[in-house]
């Protein structure tokens, strides 16, 4: 199931002209980041993905977010930055949301998909999160300016 998985990703990235993302640092009332581990990619990272036709940045964040965390807005998220993925052949674009208020309905399970979920704390991220993970979660965390560049 993992490989299937892997597939439609590399199947997805390659085949658009241009894609767009949504991914969110969700910060719970302890000040902590929710971060996922998926099977076909090494890392821990941002919950979020691709935004399908037809729909809004905010609408593709709410189902990202239902899907990968069983998380539920209760409250408007706030746009951080958008950024070009450098490492997808220049065809990336990443919009990066703060939510701050946000229900979960019961925490998330493995599955072939989502390895892993938690929350942690922001000075003791897990081992593997990634550099732009890491990076997005800085600029928030500091009040710095979103950069140009995942």
């Amino acid at each position: 199931m993992r490989l299937i998985y892997a597939i439609m990703h590399l199947y997805w990235r390659f085949t658009r002209g241009l894609t767009l993302g949504v991914r969110a640092v969700v910060l719970d009332t302890e000040n902590r980041v929710f971060l996922v581990r998926h099977s076909y990619v090494k890392g821990w990272h941002l919950p979020g993905g691709g935004v399908e036709p037809g729909e809004t940045l905010v609408e593709a964040l709410k189902r990202e977010l239902e899907e990968e965390g069983n998380i539920l807005l209760t409250g408007r998220p706030a746009l951080h930055g958008v950024f070009l993925n450098g490492r997808a052949p220049n065809r990336d674009h990443v919009a990066i949301f703060l939510v701050r208020k946000f229900h979960q309905s019961a925490p998330r399970r493995g599955d072939a998909e989502i390895v892993e979920t938690g929350f942690f704390s922001l000075d003791a991220l897990p081992e593997g999160t990634t550099e732009g993970t890491r990076a997005r979660i800085l600029e928030i965390k500091a009040g710095l300016p979103a950069a140009a560049l995942w």
